[in-house]
């Protein structure tokens, strides 16, 4: 039976393998390099990203976008839901537009925002709020619909109003289910933002792999893909230590 506690070594073993075969077909030229670049090239390109500078303004343009983008869509998202699951007549008025915002592919709003609010950081902020606060918002209405029915009586039965539920009741499961989804928030919002960005922006990592696309450099769009996923997960890993130790509680 395979120990779980190297776990990490047998997946570190796995990727070396893959990586070294991979650098091997490369230099064998069984792969066409204009295609599938060696990790070797690809790791020469991210290399370059950082030594000349030019990364940064490109990262703190899609951070930027993406962070603003998180941080509204959670508060307008907790607000909208919180009010769906309490008033009856927000519910009817806000489902039905928020379910057609979820069945369409909401990335395909990003021309629409290009041409509402620019190609600067408006309208990538745009697109990331909205991809969050529809998340957001499901997952707070949800959650508030299936507070324990028993808890909300108790409370009421003790003589809690409105208030003592909102606070006592309904707050700490908003926070559960919201700490629950933030990482799929924060993978939305960099969506959006780099989505937005390969549209049309003159800055960003997705500037950068739209720029890498049209001259077919394809060790550069590698190193940039590389890139976006090694601080998505950095963000991930922030993400559910903060969901730990907030909900320890619970």
């Amino acid at each position: 039976m395979l120990d779980p506690r190297y776990a990490w070594l047998r997946r570190l073993i796995a990727l070396g393998l893959v990586l070294a075969l991979w650098e091997g077909a490369g230099r064998a030229g069984w792969l066409n390099p204009l295609f599938a670049p060696s990790p070797s090239k690809v790791w020469v390109a991210l290399v370059d990203l950082f030594a000349d500078g030019r990364i940064w303004p490109h990262l703190e343009a899609t951070f930027s976008a993406a962070l603003g983008g998180l941080a509204l869509g959670i508060v307008v998202g907790v607000l909208l839901g919180v009010a769906a699951a309490l008033i009856p007549l927000v519910a009817e008025l806000l489902e039905p537009v928020m379910s057609v915002l979820n069945a369409i592919p909401r990335v395909i709003l990003a021309p629409l925002f290009v041409i509402w609010l620019g190609i600067g950081i408006a309208s990538k902020i745009a697109l990331s709020f909205i991809l969050v606060a529809v998340l957001i918002f499901f997952t707070v209405f949800a959650g508030i619909r299936q507070v324990d029915r028993k808890l909300v009586e108790r409370v009421v039965t003790l003589g809690g109003g409105r208030l003592a539920l909102v606070r006592h009741v309904y707050l700490p499961s908003v926070a559960a289910w919201v700490l629950g989804n933030l990482k799929v928030a924060v993978g939305f919002a960099f969506t959006g933002a780099c989505v937005g960005e390969f549209v049309a922006a003159t800055h960003g990592l997705g500037y950068l792999l739209s720029f890498a696309q049209s001259t077919y450099n394809a060790a550069l769009m590698f190193a940039l893909i590389l890139l976006i996923l090694v601080v998505v997960m950095l963000i991930f890993a922030i993400a559910g230590r903060l969901e730990r130790r907030l909900l320890r509680w619970n």
